[in-house]
């Protein structure tokens, strides 16, 4: 009996070792995760990365309000809405990895987000019909093009970069805000297309079909926002 218990042989001892290891085993992964999402270059390499999406994006929204109140360019103002939503996503994360998670909540950010993307989804849909259907007709917007164009070549870019960050950290609110970049990027090839054909053919209405497009994507962001899912931050 003495030899069964103490030489291991025991059917009992043998399975309790075995749970006991492999709890210690996820405990060290755990601790592997937190000590590298702590780590001042992890947290540096997030914070730069957010800053430069910060920069980008205000340039984005000032660039394309601009260019959209010029030449009356609802595609433009749908664009330049969400850009504001991005911005303020990007803007969150970059505060949360500043304070240490401290300083916001990310899922009252989320549902603030979520009620602004369905204004924005509103106003997009009352002004293109009133687009489509009044005197307003859009202009062509060469600034505007130029800058869906850059969008849908740095976003995409901002987008893999968060993504690589975000797997390595363990991080859902820096994954989040990677989803809001790629969308950013599908939102420019969409209101581009409708850019260049009314400068190419004169069809004007396609600024606001182009506006129309987005209203899909940007009411299914507002949704996830207000569940709570991988959107806006969270």
């Amino acid at each position: 009996m003495y030899s069964q218990g103490c030489g291991g042989s025991s059917p009992f001892f043998g399975t309790k070792h075995l749970t006991v290891s492999l709890t210690l085993v996820d405990e060290v992964a755990a601790e592997s995760r937190l000590s590298l999402m702590d780590t001042p270059h992890g947290y540096l390499q997030v914070r730069r990365l957010q800053m430069l999406t910060v920069v980008w994006m205000s340039i984005e929204v000032a660039v394309s309000i601009y260019a959209a109140v010029r030449a009356h360019s609802i595609a433009l103002i749908g664009f330049g809405g969400d850009s504001v939503i991005e911005l303020a996503s990007a803007t969150a994360v970059l505060a949360r990895f500043a304070s240490g998670g401290r300083f916001i909540s990310e899922r009252q950010a989320s549902k603030t987000m979520a009620w602004l993307l369905f204004a924005l989804a509103a106003f997009i849909a009352t002004a293109s019909i009133y687009s489509l259907f009044g005197d307003l007709k859009p202009q062509t917007s060469y600034l505007g093009m130029l800058l869906l164009f850059a969008a849908a070549v740095v976003m995409p870019w901002l987008a893999a970069q968060k993504r690589r960050l975000a797997a390595e950290i363990q991080s859902s609110s820096l994954r989040a805000d990677a989803i809001q970049s790629s969308v950013c990027g599908y939102l420019a090839w969409i209101a581009l297309a409708g850019l260049a054909l009314n400068a190419a053919f004169g069809l004007w209405w396609a600024d606001s079909v182009a506006a129309l497009g987005l209203l899909p994507i940007v009411i299914k962001e507002g949704i996830e926002a207000l569940r709570g899912d991988p959107c806006c931050c969270n």
